[in-house]
């Protein structure tokens, strides 16, 4: 099985407001379609050659992993945003947010922490545990969190390549502005695709 490249809905130059043209050129163009190239390129002649990305996630080690998680985290990434997001999710997401952390700002602060403080690169996610509540997390390089049988709902990638063109080493106003792009719709439906 040949992976490729998702197609994005909506234009390279749409997220402005928090993720430059450029940025999305490299991040998007190069760095995503570089690590589905590398998968394909590793794949050939392995158990995972007809795989699914999820198997390979909670199966494979070294460079099939590593290339198999990062194109799954970066599709995951890439499908959360919008030019017109919802800004705020609603219903059962918005009170399970609102148990789990206190309160939706409270959740905004905790999860941009984590985001800000992970040494090196790597994401920050929150995820549905196994005994239903939801907890953010930090995870080093290419982690996932379906490899510890957690239902991810949205992800922040904190690599360099993702924010160093705009913002520099100023990953805090990265994270900030991040959330300018988050649509809660789509982390809304994932929430309920989960019930």
């Amino acid at each position: 099985m040949k992976h490729e490249l998702p197609k994005l809905s909506y234009n390279l130059n749409d997220l402005g407001v928090a993720i430059s043209e450029r940025t999305m050129e490299f991040h998007y163009g190069k760095h995503h379609q570089g690590y589905v190239n590398n998968l394909n390129n590793l794949i050939p002649g392995t158990k995972f050659e007809n795989a699914s990305l999820e198997q390979i996630i909670m199966e494979a080690d070294g460079g099939i992993y590593n290339n198999g998680a990062q194109v799954w985290n970066h599709t995951f990434y890439f499908e959360a945003f919008s030019p017109n997001p919802k800004e705020k999710p609603e219903g059962e997401l918005l009170r399970a947010l609102e148990s789990n952390f206190g309160s939706f700002e409270k959740f905004i602060e905790d999860f941009s922490k984590a985001a800000a403080t992970l040494f090196g690169s790597g994401w920050a996610w929150l995820v549905v545990k196994n005994d239903g509540k939801l907890s953010i997390l930090q995870e080093s390089n290419a982690g996932n969190p379906l490899r510890n049988g957690y239902k991810p709902l949205l992800t922040c990638d904190v690599w360099e390549h993702a924010y160093y063109l705009d913002y520099q080493n100023r990953r805090p106003d990265y994270v900030k502005e991040f959330w300018k792009i988050l649509d809660w719709k789509v982390i809304e439906e994932r929430f309920q695709k989960l019930k």
